[in-house]
């Protein structure tokens, strides 16, 4: 009798604002109040473990790690303290959050913040976790092409064990996500009654 496979370890890594705002984009016309699109990165952590692997093969969730941009405590307190409110949440409920700081243009506030260096801080621990053996299944969640670098790699070095996934949103019309030339990457396709289900309403501003 052979013995029975333990459940393969999941690593979520979440591209915070992309994710956001793809969701916005999928799910909600506009304009619309900014609480929508916000989400619970552990519930859909846990919510693509509940899925499994590639080909279904059953995980238990390890980690859920998200990346995002740290507004200037100076520069925009508001904003500032709901994105640390935010971030407190995530925290308590098992997230591990990578933050870098947002970059204002000389010309702000009519120019807005941006990101910066969040997918190179995603690509770096995507590729050091698997070359540490962290995961057994690592989901990208993003459709920044800027990531697709580390996807490449992964698959081109370890064929498939550890196996790279990603997941996207997908609504009516409304449907994109990471893909490389050539290669089968695995993606967990979330439907509005996946968001509806991973849905966070807080208003952190308050």
């Amino acid at each position: 009798m052979s013995a029975v496979q333990p459940p393969l370890r999941m690593t979520v890594f979440i591209d915070a604002q992309n994710t956001y705002k793809g969701a916005r984009e999928c799910f909600f016309g506009s304009p619309v109040h900014y609480v929508s699109g916000q989400f619970d990165p552990v519930r859909l952590g846990n919510l693509l473990a509940a899925r499994g692997g590639p080909k279904g093969a059953p995980c238990v969730l390890e980690q859920v790690r998200v990346y995002t941009g740290r507004p200037n405590s100076t520069k925009a307190p508001q904003t500032y303290g709901a994105h640390m409110k935010q971030c407190t949440a995530w925290e308590k409920q098992g997230a591990m959050v990578v933050w870098r700081p947002l970059r204002y243009p000389r010309d702000w506030p009519n120019r807005p913040a941006e990101e910066k260096g969040i997918d190179v801080a995603l690509s770096i621990d995507f590729i050091s976790l698997t070359l540490d053996g962290a995961y057994d299944v690592g989901v990208l969640v993003s459709t920044d092409t800027d990531l697709l670098p580390a996807l490449e790699f992964v698959l081109d070095r370890f064929a498939g064990s550890p196996a790279p996934a990603t997941a996207a949103w997908r609504g009516i019309s409304a449907r994109r996500r990471l893909a490389v030339q050539g290669k089968n990457l695995w993606c967990h396709w979330l439907r509005q009654e996946d968001y509806d289900a991973v849905a966070d309403p807080t208003d952190y501003n308050q």
